[in-house]
């Protein structure tokens, strides 16, 4: 086994584990091998209307290999870690490999590119808190949100803990370590009645759990939130600004991601082939990867391949400077793997604004967005056509709900449209953005 004194202890079982599923993949004839080992536990608990409608435990563990004969490439799984049914998973993954075709891009992370420095992010925050404190908790929460005027319903909160350990290992000597919690609060909440009722929420998620916002705090947003949409309206079809909150905007940001990302763009299926130097958002614009964060959603030190993770810009001036790439899809692409197997990892998003109320008032007139519906996105051509619903804003002052909305455009215009990124970053996400401000979309109502 690959150790060094730095190994975390806690990790010791899941490496010894890992060091025999490598050991069967050699024995059994496989030129390289990867294995990845999951431990997961926790419990959420679900209440409505002051009653308890559910509180569920878990307890999970898994393994994944993935073997490697001559570039043919063969993966099996398994959630039973005895040694009968590693042996099994491991003839299985080889036995795929045998069939299928070679690849001359299939393999392991480069040897040079794997991490050897072991970092801790403060991500591991356990707290006893058992099912009695979830409960209270969620019947805090949705009793503050159901005490507002105009509230007549609730769809319920809930609270949710976990903690998971995950191992990583592969051929090369690799073995590394990973460990966080995580906890939740939610409330949704429903006001009005018969056919002009209307739905929203909030939550709260953390790494640690002194990190959640109070229960009756959530509890009062999502009334807050639901309240605000009632008796909607629609607007007359035409261009206008559109104002994307920023819980929403991060979904904006991501769509983005997923047009520079590896997969996309050797399968050839990205508006944004070939883009490395080209400019996509205006010259202030700034997305910056950092997976070096304490505390970081998405804080690690190596990817899903063990290859080192490193803090840079993916798009800085404006220009797209590099993509995400794996291994697999840089060498498709005749590139170098940016340490992105597995996604993005702790994204920061350059603001030029304000709050979101500064934000309204500049628009002046348009549309306010916080909630968007379907998954009309298509990264092929860039075309961006979702359901929405938010308020109308004139003269800088919101005006009244609105629903039964569709917000359309084309990325290639809409991003270069941004006029203004806010302040008002949503924490709750690994990709930190405020809210945006995009000059010009179509807006379809049915008037």
């Amino acid at each position: 086994m690959n150790t060094t004194p730095t190994d975390p202890p806690y990790a010791a079982p899941l490496y010894t584990l890992a060091e025999q599923v490598l050991r069967l993949a050699r024995d059994s004839g496989a030129h390289q091998a990867e294995v990845s080992l999951s431990q997961d536990t926790g419990f959420a608990a679900n209440v409505r209307l002051g009653e308890v409608e559910t509180v569920e435990r878990t307890n999970d563990q898994g393994v994944a290999v993935t073997v490697y004969m001559d570039q043919r490439k063969g993966t099996a799984s398994t959630a039973d870690l005895r040694p009968e049914s590693l042996r099994e998973t491991v003839a299985q993954a080889c036995a795929i490999a045998r069939y299928t075709e070679a690849d001359p891009a299939s393999g392991l992370a480069d040897a040079e590119r794997m991490a050897t420095r072991v970092m801790d992010f403060d991500l591991w925050h356990p707290a006893e808190i058992d099912a009695g404190q979830g409960i209270a908790l969620a019947l805090a929460c949705e009793a503050a949100g159901l005490a507002r005027d105009g509230i007549s319903n609730s769809d319920g909160a809930s609270f949710s803990s976990g903690r998971s350990t995950a191992v990583y290992a592969n051929s090369h000597g690799f073995f590394g370590a990973e460990r966080s919690t995580h906890y939740s609060l939610s409330c949704s909440l429903i006001a009005g009645k018969d056919q002009a009722m209307q739905r929203d929420y909030w939550y709260s998620t953390a790494l640690a759990f002194d990190g959640l916002d109070p229960a009756e705090a959530i509890g009062r947003k999502a009334a807050e939130r639901t309240a605000a949409r009632l008796n909607p309206r629609s607007v007359k079809t035409g261009q206008y600004p559109v104002l994307f909150a920023p819980e929403l905007a991060r979904g904006l940001i991501g769509s983005f991601l997923g047009a520079v990302s590896g997969g996309s763009l050797y399968r050839h299926a990205s508006f944004l082939q070939d883009s490395i130097g080209r400019q996509i958002f205006p010259e202030w614009v700034e997305l910056y990867e950092d997976p070096h964060i304490v505390r970081g959603f998405r804080s690690a030190y190596f990817d899903a391949e063990g290859v080192a993770t490193a803090a840079s810009a993916i798009v800085a001036g404006g220009v797209i400077r590099r993509y995400l790439l794996g291994s697999y899809s840089a060498r498709r692409l005749g590139l170098q793997s940016t340490g992105n197997a597995g996604g993005v990892h702790n994204l920061r998003v350059t603001s030029n604004a304000g709050d979101l109320p500064s934000l309204i008032k500049a628009m002046g007139t348009g549309l306010l967005v916080t909630e968007l519906m379907g998954q009309g996105v298509n990264t092929l051509t860039g075309d961006y056509s979702r359901g929405a619903a938010g308020f109308w804003v004139e003269n800088g002052e919101i005006q009244y709900a609105v629903d039964e909305l569709t917000v359309a455009g084309n990325l290639a215009q809409m991003l270069p449209a941004i006029e203004a990124i806010g302040s008002d970053i949503d924490t709750r996400s690994h990709i930190r953005v405020g809210s945006i401000l995009v000059g010009k979309m179509t807006v379809a109502g049915n008037d």
